[in-house]
């Protein structure tokens, strides 16, 4: 993979939405340092509609390149649904490329080097509390085994889809949970139980 960040930046540099007047910075590592090597506007036209977003996409998939990795402010909808399809790693964070960079690249390898290891014996799994109602603290499982992302722990439980209602609590809502809720028409609602704190619950067609 090239070492190359992607960011969606509003007119302030700071992470945007594709929403907003911004550009797609993307940012390549040389010796030990980010630099902005290519970058293109991005405008959305409300009128357009799906069409639009889907021409969007793929404009932005082709200003990528080998780049994979992509970082917003806030990752939901069409758009971020054809990243996703395009294998693109999506990244929530509010900020200056220059404050998260290092560590976005970081878990990335991380992430990397997890997927090439065997299945890892003792990953957590959500409890269920009542059937079909299920709940894990992703806060709790990461506090105790920090090498782990909420993909490994919760991707494939998601999207098999085997619970009524599921409850996860994290410190934000991985953007990778809201387009698998898209995907597989589950609905999502959200809500803040402290200031680094967050609770997700998706619900399947089953338990509506």
């Amino acid at each position: 993979m090239a070492e190359e960040i992607a960011v969606i930046l509003g007119e302030d540099g700071t992470t945007g939405t594709p929403g907003e007047p911004g550009v797609l910075a993307v940012y390549a590592q040389e010796a030990g340092t980010w630099k902005r090597v290519r970058e293109m506007p991005l405008a959305v036209d409300p009128a357009q509609g799906l069409k639009g977003l889907r021409a969007m996409a793929a404009g932005i998939l082709s200003h990528l390149g080998n780049c994979r990795i992509v970082v917003t402010r806030s990752a939901s909808g069409a758009l971020y649904f054809e990243l996703e399809k395009a294998r693109c790693a999506l990244w929530e964070i509010a900020g200056r490329p220059e404050e998260f960079l290092d560590q976005v690249w970081a878990d990335e390898e991380k992430e990397r080097a997890a997927a090439r290891t065997p299945a890892a014996a003792g990953i957590p799994k959500p409890i269920e509390k009542t059937p079909g109602n299920f709940f894990i603290s992703i806060k709790e499982v990461q506090g105790k085994r920090p090498d782990l992302s909420s993909k490994q722990v919760l991707q494939q439980f998601i999207q098999c889809g085997g619970f009524l209602n599921l409850e996860i609590v994290c410190s934000h809502v991985p953007p990778w949970i809201e387009i698998e809720a898209e995907r597989r028409g589950y609905t999502l609602e959200t809500e803040q139980l402290g200031k680094d704190s967050v609770k997700v619950r998706l619900t399947t067609n089953a338990g509506r």
